[in-house]
């Protein structure tokens, strides 16, 4: 699978994945952040969108009630996993998984990945490929050396690889600080990229580990 990891800012009516879509010769599916999709409207728009290019969309979204969910859509157009985000003081919400065309796909929103070790455990006998939308960037560098070893852990437990990606803008609770992050590791802990502060989409192959940085 040939996957596009993107790091918009955030917006209204999706033109940073419409303009993405002018390459789609060039891949299969594509991963964007958490609460990207700004409405419930924009989610039917989304929809038709995969329908129209062939394409697996996950993401999140914000619902009428500003309230951050869980998001994936088959190429067929039709919705494979939407769900609350888990509170941080519960267990990881289900479904964590879903299958597309023979893929089994794990996903964590953002801070679930704080829950994800114990989370995933007995959703599917193995993974593809587990994608972490993320709301924005790190607020510190320790938060983000955390993040990425949690990431580690939860890729080498489940003998998987792990994908995430943030905003390029924004920042925690508007603290005013904020350090986009996006990377890939694979199911041995050993990251394939890791990015700091590099806002550009990433053309990976999950099949060849190749990564293209697009201009």
């Amino acid at each position: 699978m040939r996957l596009l990891v993107a790091q918009p800012n955030h917006e209204p009516h999706l033109e940073h994945l419409l303009k993405e879509m002018s390459r789609q010769d060039s891949f299969d599916a594509v991963l964007y952040p958490e609460g990207y999709v700004a409405d419930e409207a924009s989610v039917k728009t989304l929809c038709e969108v995969a329908k129209t290019y062939k394409k697996l969309i996950i993401t999140g979204y914000r619902n009428s009630n500003n309230k951050d969910r869980a998001l994936m859509i088959h190429p067929s157009g039709d919705i494979i996993l939407e769900r609350a985000k888990s509170p941080m003081d519960e267990q990881l919400y289900r479904p964590s998984v879903a299958e597309a065309d023979g893929l089994s796909i794990g996903y964590l929103l953002c801070v679930e990945l704080l829950q994800g070790y114990v989370g995933l455990e007995g959703q599917a006998k193995s993974l593809d490929f587990i994608a972490h939308p993320i709301g924005v960037g790190m607020f510190s560098e320790e938060q983000f050396e955390l993040w990425i070893e949690e990431a580690t852990r939860i890729a080498v437990k489940y003998n998987t690889m792990i994908i995430g990606t943030s905003h390029a803008d924004g920042s925690y609770r508007n603290c005013g600080i904020s350090i986009p992050i996006s990377y890939w590791i694979d199911s041995t802990g050993q990251p394939i990229y890791i990015s700091r502060n590099d806002t550009r989409s990433r053309m990976i192959n999950l099949d060849t580990r190749q990564v293209n940085v697009l201009d």
